[in-house]
């Protein structure tokens, strides 16, 4: 049955049928140079295709999904955050597939940027067809392509120059070559024997040469030529741009009057804002501050990490926090959720909304039932009072359904990486333990501390609103304020002025956990 079109993904894979038409295979695109790090301002593109991957799916369509890794681009600058940079400058303007990788032993600089995406790719639910571009340059699969930019060379310069302040000069070419001789692009194309034929001086040794464009992997179309010509031999239905690409005057603009010259149209497209993450600005590979998408994993389960995109639209910047923040996340996406499987009651129009980012947010198919609906910062508190052992905590939990078990590992993994690495100090505690000093506390103090153990000896069977009454009426007959009342209890079980909330932080840790504690006053 047809999705209702409420989501951006739903309302973009209208307009890709309405404009290509009805047709037997849809494509979608995307890609990136693996030029350093691929970060996640990068993956909001290939998201972004995903979700109207899933949606032109949904609706009945035939859809393949490619990425390029545009991995035949020059190595420009040596990113600030790789070893060895002496070493890595000496391939300086050459192929970044020719750079050796340092760090991890792959067979080159591109391929362990390449691989790093594509091992994590699954584990947020996304399987597109890869594309490598060095490969494909190399074999001469674009000798044709190449061809006919140079037989349109004036055409393409004349466009070009359309939006440019200063025009490209006359003995410009479409193509660049990396040197036979140096393997470099220090390279001027001299001439075109209208055929094959290319004619190149080599700008370092002073060498000249002419090769094939159907026999040689030097030559190499320019991006804003490049870019069409793979639309019209990849019939590429649908491809979003970041806004750099998508300003007046850049490359898409440029880009949709050449794939003209290929008998092709451009396909249709959005421009996506930039990601941040909290604090530190704009995401730079070159730069070399960066966090990728297993920074985001480390801390976020993949439903996590799909419902912030889903539930954004493209055009919209919005930063990623590992703060605080990261509890509210949390709760709006199990409020979707809770929505989805109505427990949250809503109005119909916003059931649909959520409906929708809820099953976009899914890594495979939407599961039968509910996940384990523990607040993050509960979840949080728990794992603190069983010292971090998952299976402790998760055994505390007498309603767990089999079937939410492995929902609420990943959760808790998630949470005890949130609680070591980012954290702040006072969402922090230990409870205390008997090697522990007493602390030091006035008669009305210690009086307070027994009543909360004998509450203690009572709690189980009530309500954390009862429970919570008990502990107020402990501390008016200790005759504590209750801000007082509150710091010696909270100074007693983990040494902190203040804590998680009291009830259902004494119920979470159990009798056996806290009476021992209280039981030394």
């Amino acid at each position: 049955m047809e999705q209702n079109s409420l989501h951006w993904a739903d309302i973009c894979a209208d307009k890709i049928i309405r404009e290509k038409g009805p047709k037997d295979l849809y494509t979608c695109a995307s890609g990136i140079t693996p030029s350093g790090t691929v970060h996640i301002g990068n993956f909001r593109e290939i998201i972004s295709v995903d979700l109207v991957v899933r949606a032109l799916r949904a609706k009945g369509c035939n859809v393949r999904f490619i990425y390029s890794w545009d991995d035949y681009d020059v190595f420009r600058k040596v990113p600030k955050n790789m070893p060895d940079q002496d070493e890595l400058a000496k391939y300086l303007r050459m192929p970044i597939t020719s750079v050796p990788d340092m760090i991890t032993g792959e067979k080159s600089y591109a391929r362990a940027n390449e691989v790093a995406v594509e091992k994590m790719m699954p584990l947020v639910g996304i399987s597109p067809e890869y594309l490598y571009q060095s490969d494909r340059y190399r074999s001469s699969m674009y000798a044709e392509g190449m061809r006919n930019a140079l037989v349109h060379r004036e055409e393409i310069r004349k466009i070009l120059n359309e939006f440019r302040t200063e025009p490209l000069p006359e003995n410009w070419w479409p193509v660049s070559v990396f040197s036979g001789f140096t393997g470099r692009d220090t390279t001027t194309v001299t001439g075109w024997d209208g055929e094959w034929g290319v004619t190149y001086h080599d700008d370092e040794t002073g060498q000249s040469e002419t090769v094939d464009l159907r026999k040689t992997g030097l030559v190499k179309l320019h991006w804003r030529v490049d870019w069409p010509m793979r639309w019209a031999r990849e019939h590429v239905d649908f491809e979003p741009a970041g806004k750099d690409h998508h300003s007046q005057g850049g490359s898409f603009d440029t880009s949709r009057q050449v794939v003209e010259l290929y008998n092709a149209h451009a396909p249709v497209s959005f421009k996506y804002d930039f990601i941040t993450f909290k604090g530190k600005g704009k995401q730079s590979s070159s730069l070399g501050n960066v966090d990728t998408l297993g920074d985001v994993l480390h801390v976020y389960i993949p439903e996590i990490a799909r419902y912030m995109f889903a539930s954004t639209r493209p055009s919209a910047e919005f930063s990623i926090s590992f703060d605080l923040d990261v509890l509210k996340i949390y709760e709006d996406y199990e409020n979707c959720e809770r929505i989805y499987f109505h427990v949250l009651p809503v109005n119909d129009k916003r059931y649909e909304k959520e409906k929708r980012i809820f099953e976009l947010s899914q890594i495979d198919k939407v599961p039968d039932d509910i996940s384990y609906q523990i607040p993050f910062r509960h979840l949080c508190n728990l794992l603190q009072v069983h010292e971090g052992d998952i299976d402790r905590a998760m055994a505390s939990l007498t309603d767990l359904k089999p079937s939410q078990v492995d929902r609420l590992r990943a959760k808790c993994v998630c949470a005890w990486h949130w609680i070591c690495d980012y954290a702040p100090d006072d969402f922090k505690f230990s409870l205390a333990k008997p090697s522990d000093p007493l602390a030091s506390l006035s008669d009305a103090q210690k009086k307070a501390i027994q009543g909360v153990a004998a509450a203690v000896e009572t709690m189980d069977g009530k309500t954390d609103k009862e429970f919570t009454e008990q502990l107020y009426a402990v501390a008016a007959d200790a005759g504590l304020e209750t801000p007082e009342f509150f710091l010696t209890v909270y100074t007693v079980l983990i040494s902190k002025e203040k804590g998680p909330k009291l009830a259902q932080f004494i119920k979470a840790c159990g009798r056996d956990k806290i009476l021992p504690i209280l039981s030394r006053y």
